[in-house]
């Protein structure tokens, strides 16, 4: 038989590499790509890490949009819209997330398609809308709040929007800049896992959310903090760096509820330092955090949550619960109750269970 040229498998190779390109192609053209590979994921059977980068105008659009639709035949619903926009530019937000979230709420609002419809498909959907509802979750919805009529008096009134707070008081200045991940070295090199607000010193500080006090006394790195649980269990609000001598509200104590807009406790200085009652902190201000939690193996050690809070402080300004003080105590009070759906959910599943300890 007589040998083939050298030449012919390098042709055949040659050919079927194409083919393989050529089939590449086809089966790529036409299909738009992935906007990103998630950096953050989950890994088992709950979410191991997040990003939190919605910016505060996609926090204010979705928002608006929420709120405005609420009497409509199509509630839409805002944590909905960042997860769509989040899926669509992996995690991304910038002036075309806008558009696109603006674009999608029409969209709803015209039953043209359902959320559920245009997401099946959509392979990081369930993950976005996971991660932004456990940030989210707790702070819009239905509550009842009093305001100031014309002839002075306070009323109760039942609203739909942003019942979180800012952790600052309306009225008490203070300045802040986006400091998350930055270099800490008391103790061991660290990153900030939190958002400062930089101001003086007896400001009264807020509670963003409504929960329960899990955690309450002096941490060598905190100082005199507050550690604040929301009800379903998935955030944990960390307020650090109180007052010297009268860090928190008298009644405060482990297992106490509070209402998103009560007073918890008063900005310091104190931390640094493994002695209680120090302060060692050179400025001023209120450390807080939000750590996200999923399984409760990651609310201490090397797999916990925190996200930066930059723009959600932003957010919060929105609503800065207004405070007056009592002369004799030297406490400050919120002057306008809130009745928030949830805490008597809360204190009701509570009393069925047994647990008398709020």
């Amino acid at each position: 038989m007589k040998k083939l040229p050298v030449q012919i498998p390098r042709i055949i190779f040659c050919l079927l590499l194409a083919a393989v390109c050529l089939l590449i192609y086809h089966h790529t053209s036409g299909r738009s790509p992935e906007a990103v590979e998630v950096v953050s994921g989950t890994d088992g059977s709950y979410i191991k890490w997040v990003d939190f980068n919605v910016s505060y105008e996609a926090l204010c659009t979705a928002y608006d949009l929420d709120v405005a639709s609420y009497d409509s035949p199509v509630h839409i619903n805002w944590i909905e819209l960042l997860a769509y926009a989040g899926a669509k530019c992996g995690g991304t937000f910038d002036k075309s997330s806008i558009s696109l979230i603006n674009k999608l709420a029409g969209e709803l609002s015209d039953e043209k398609i359902t959320i559920k419809e245009l997401t099946k498909d959509m392979k990081y959907y369930d993950y976005y809308y996971e991660a932004y509802e456990a940030v989210l979750g707790g702070m819009v919805g239905e509550y009842e709040i009093q305001q100031e009529n014309e002839a002075g008096e306070k009323v109760w009134k039942k609203v739909y929007g942003l019942k979180a707070f800012s952790p600052i008081a309306k009225g008490f200045p203070y300045n802040d800049y986006d400091d998350f991940g930055s270099s800490r070295s008391y103790g061991y090199k660290r990153q900030h896992l939190g958002h400062d607000m930089m101001g003086q010193i007896g400001t009264p500080i807020i509670a963003v959310e409504s929960g329960y006090v899990e955690a309450l006394g002096w941490n060598q790195y905190g100082g005199w903090r507050i550690g604040i649980r929301s009800f379903d269990g998935k955030r944990y609000y960390y307020y650090a760096h109180l007052r010297q001598n009268f860090p928190y509200a008298l009644d405060l104590e482990e297992g106490s509820v509070v209402t998103a807009g009560d007073v918890i406790g008063y900005m310091g200085h104190t931390g640094y330092s493994a002695k209680e009652n120090t302060n060692n902190i050179d400025t001023v201000h209120l450390h807080w955090g939000l750590q996200l939690i999923f399984d409760e193996s990651q609310k201490e050690g090397n797999n916990e949550i925190w996200i930066d809070c930059y723009a959600l402080t932003r957010f919060l300004y929105k609503n800065r619960s207004l405070t007056e003080k009592n002369q004799e105590t030297k406490e400050w009070f919120r002057s306008f109750q809130m009745r928030d759906p949830s805490v008597t959910e809360y204190k009701n599943m509570t009393k069925l269970s047994g647990n008398n300890t709020v």
